[in-house]
């Protein structure tokens, strides 16, 4: 029997809630040991050996160790790419390479905004500050105007079939949608509100999303 892999972190975070619906996506057997960021359990020692930054995920797989919550996903795609879902990051070169650039919008183009939204509106200790609350909402909105124009054209970002594209922006996407007032950001975009209910229900995601409810 082979040995699970390992992610370090809490399915709170949306880069952990990232990884963990790809294992699920892919059928890869994994234990998922919660590292407290609270008290301050992603800075010990032992955990900057596998995470030298201090934040969350860390990954192993036997000798291997990784810590960018994409990276680990491009990963777990590559080394068991017959197992799970063998579409999740694409079959032949230009499959991924049009998965990889919808994966890098979302790292450099939607995740900014969307993932201060997220973090301001839901877990900053600090008073919320409209101006940059506003600021990053008219960003967002921007963004999911070119997707709206996308996804009038194919069923998913990358094409038809449902890819590691779209299943990197749940994270932040479903926070938005369903722990905030900026849910019409998806909603009130008929494109983008048919492919958000659509990828929002894969059973993968109501997996995870039940392992937050019950950390």
């Amino acid at each position: 029997m082979a040995t699970p892999v390992t992610i370090y972190g809490p399915p709170l975070s949306t880069a952990v809630s990232r990884v963990l619906a790809t294992l699920i996506e892919k059928d890869v057997p994994f234990r998922l040991i919660p590292i407290d960021l609270s008290k301050g359990e992603q800075k010990k020692p032992e955990y900057l050996k596998i995470q030298p930054f201090g934040q969350v995920p860390a990954f192993k797989d036997e000798s291997i160790t990784l810590f960018e919550s994409r990276a680990i996903c491009r990963y777990i795609c590559d080394k068991y790419a017959d197992k799970g879902n063998r579409s999740l990051y694409g079959t032949d070169i230009l499959s991924k390479a049009n998965i990889d650039q919808w994966v890098e919008t979302d790292g450099q183009t939607f995740g900014p905004p969307s993932g201060d939204l997220v973090h301001d509106l839901l877990f900053s200790s600090v008073p919320v500050d409209e101006a940059l609350i506003k600021k990053n909402v008219d960003k967002l909105a921007k963004v999911l105007d070119i997707y709206e124009q996308k996804l009038g054209q194919t069923r998913f970002l990358a094409g038809d079939e449902f890819s590691f594209a779209d299943l990197s922006h749940l994270p932040n996407g479903d926070y938005l949608v369903n722990s905030t007032d900026k849910g019409y950001l998806f909603t009130s975009r008929k494109n983008v509100n048919r492919w958000w209910t659509e990828i929002s229900n894969r059973e993968s995601w109501k997996k995870v999303l039940e392992m937050r409810k019950n950390a």
